[in-house]
């Protein structure tokens, strides 16, 4: 079978592009043809077609000028280069099913239109929430906000839920908008949901609802060892952003001096973060590892004695749980979103109120106190992803959503 994968960043960005290159690679190793398709990025992974690739646009930071927010703004709700660099593609590379990611404001939903011509199948795998809330994340200043579901895209401007930006926040709404009541995703045959949690609220927001299939992540244990040996101290991997958390998790070793923290990756947040440690005076319990390779990261995953996934925002199915179950770790994590699915309480891992720094620093000071208990609880979330999580398992049923998307490509014509 060839498949295309098709996200704006080509790289290990976060856990979308985690998940889209290691189930290429998983693809690549059973024997089908892959290749990948985004936006042009010099981080990106090597790629056959990358000269058909539209060129780079940056929302983070968002452009000054009027002539890049123009160029932005068109780009988010309709790209000709993307549809013609897909165009492309789809003629040299003949794939049997195109399976797309985030695909939103640097691609936009324009390169479906030529896949759809092409008659070739699509499947898209919803890492967010963007379908049903048009910053994609259910926050509004920080707090859990569902005010646009369903289809009331009119609540950001009213709002202001994008950084306290009429504009931005307008155009979020309109571009939601726009693409929902034009159909702009009617080309996608099914949409693969990681989480029961996410399925739910693209349910509630009527994003094609017979087009849902719920398949959760995967984790290759062949390539991660789990540790041999209680470990001390906690880790975050993942993204520096607000929704994240992350600073919930410095707020927590000011307040118990006993924990020390690992952080690794990369985003926005991070400046701000680095100056949160140094007014709470704790640089030198908390350290920031940047973007990092895996090996380096499983090497501080397995020292570890706990995995914090602090999010204030409804997570979908972090991979960031299932490798830290994969090395061993019990998991602390705030209940939302599918968060609470992942994690057995008292078992592997521990679920604490959102936004508790003080709930938060209490459950991870406790593990760390009972390094042969956490150490229990982490074999006991190996085993988990080991019964739960596998590749095998995980591709059988991918490629049964494929034949899906095929049957009902076919039968909408």
């Amino acid at each position: 079978m060839r498949i295309l994968h098709v996200n704006k960043f080509l790289y290990r960005r976060g856990g979308a592009e985690a998940y889209m290159l290691d189930v290429a690679e998983l693809q690549r190793s059973d024997g089908h043809e892959v290749e990948l398709f985004g936006m042009t990025h010099p981080d990106n992974e090597p790629a056959r077609f990358a000269p058909w690739f539209p060129s780079r646009v940056d929302f983070e930071p968002p452009p000054v000028d009027l002539a890049g927010k123009l160029r932005g703004a068109g780009r988010l709700l309709w790209s000709s280069s993307a549809a013609a660099g897909m165009r492309a593609v789809l003629e040299r590379f003949r794939p049997d099913v195109v399976h797309l990611h985030n695909i939103y404001h640097q691609l936009s939903p324009s390169i479906l239109r030529p896949v759809r011509t092409a008659g070739v199948p699509a499947v898209m795998t919803l890492h967010d929430y963007k379908l049903a809330c048009p910053t994609y994340r259910f926050l509004d200043h920080g707090e859990i906000c569902e005010a646009c579901v369903p289809r009331r895209f009119w609540s950001p401007a009213l709002r202001r839920c994008n950084a306290g930006s009429l504009a931005a926040s307008s155009l979020n709404g309109f571009e939601l908008a726009v693409h929902t009541f034009t159909g702009a995703y009617g080309p996608v045959a099914r949409f693969v949901c990681p989480s029961r949690f996410l399925e739910a609220k693209m349910r509630a927001a009527r994003v094609y609802p017979d087009r849902l299939r719920c398949l959760p992540n995967f984790v290759d244990l062949r390539s991660m060892p789990a540790k041999g040996t209680p470990g001390g101290g906690v880790v975050y991997a993942g993204r520096l952003s607000s929704e994240k958390g992350v600073d919930l998790l410095v707020e927590a070793a000011a307040l118990r001096p006993e924990l020390v923290v690992d952080i690794a990756g990369d985003g926005p947040a991070r400046g701000e973060l680095q100056r949160l440690t140094r007014a709470r005076a704790v640089e030198d319990r908390v350290r920031f590892h940047g973007r990092i390779p895996r090996g380096t990261l499983h090497g501080l995953l397995t020292a570890a004695a706990v995995l914090a996934v602090p999010s204030r925002w409804y997570e979908n199915m972090p991979l960031a749980v299932l490798e830290g179950f994969a090395a061993g770790l019990p998991v602390v994590a705030s209940g939302l979103g599918g968060l609470p699915e992942l994690i057995d309480p008292g078992v592997d891992g521990v679920i604490v109120p959102p936004n508790d720094p003080e709930a938060l620093a209490d459950a991870l000071a406790e593990l760390g106190a009972e390094p042969t208990r956490a150490f229990e609880m982490g074999r006991a979330g190996r085993a988990k992803v080991e019964r739960d999580f596998s590749p095998r398992r995980h591709l059988d049923r991918l490629h049964g959503i494929y034949a899906e998307a095929a049957v009902g490509a076919r039968a909408r014509g």
